[in-house]
């Protein structure tokens, strides 16, 4: 799946890294797994030039590709029969064009077929946790995870569920397990993204804890863009940070020490 470009699509509040820290939805693969099967590569997208005889769903899926997503909805909707997969993926066009209702009501449509696929399940959350029903969100991925519990996607938009509800230990428990399963999981942006609701200072505490887990990750640059975001949104001190031990592998970092002499100055 191309990239989703958040800075040009999304005018409400964001992350602003959103391609690592916003929840993420799944495409399948072109051909449809058997009920409950996660596919091992759900990112893998078709060519974006389909055969001449190509089906209204390889058709959607080339359209789709190009994030052309109206054109793939009514590609997607020539099909005369619609598979899970085949709802799942209107869901996603649809959730790419912000239109919440309608992918939520593809979502359910795709889990009548098959209840116990982990990714359709994460993506309901996904619409959940964007019109902030973070209960009803948390509910998706703890169902997701019983069907695929070595996600570090599902873990991980779990841990952003529970960040905006203020649970921050098991938010970032959530990321921990998410990490365990999968290092480079906050470095990862080949899934398409959708828009974070949260306030200023739950985006605060959502990008401290992703400076945590880049730092565990060892990915410096990444946590340094967490950090540097969480100061700017007030959710912790230099101070603070300075004396907290999860970074003190960044206190010989020319960056980082610059962050600290910049808040210093600013107070």
């Amino acid at each position: 799946m191309n990239r989703f470009d958040a800075k040009r699509r999304l005018s409400t509040l964001v992350f602003a890294a959103v391609l690592v820290a916003a929840p993420q939805t799944v495409r399948p693969q072109a051909t449809n797994p058997a009920p409950g099967q996660v596919p091992a590569a759900p990112n893998t997208i078709v060519s974006p030039t389909p055969h001449p005889q190509a089906t209204p769903e390889e058709i959607g899926d080339s359209l789709s590709a190009r994030q052309r997503y109206q054109a793939a909805i009514a590609a997607y909707q020539k099909e005369p029969q619609r598979s899970a997969s085949l709802w799942n993926k209107i869901g996603i066009d649809y959730q790419m064009l912000f239109n919440a209702k309608e992918a939520q009501h593809c979502y359910k449509e795709s889990l009548k077929l098959d209840p116990h696929n982990s990714q359709v399940l994460n993506n309901l959350g996904t619409i959940y946790a964007s019109m902030k029903e973070y209960g009803q969100a948390d509910r998706m991925y703890r169902k997701a995870l019983k069907f695929d519990p070595r996600s570090a996607l599902i873990y991980k938009n779990m841990g952003t569920n529970l960040l905006a509800e203020h649970k921050y230990d098991r938010g970032w428990d959530a990321y921990k397990h998410a990490i365990a399963l999968d290092p480079q999981i906050f470095s990862d942006s080949s899934s398409p993204t959708v828009e974070n609701p949260a306030s200023i200072q739950e985006r605060g505490a959502m990008n401290y804890y992703m400076a945590l887990g880049c730092v565990r990750a060892g990915y410096t640059d990444c946590a340094l863009q967490y950090l540097r975001m969480a100061l700017d949104e007030g959710f912790i001190s230099r101070k603070k940070v300075a004396a907290d031990a999860e970074f003190a592998s960044l206190r010989n970092n020319p960056a980082f020490q610059q962050l600290m002499k910049e808040e210093q100055q600013r107070q």
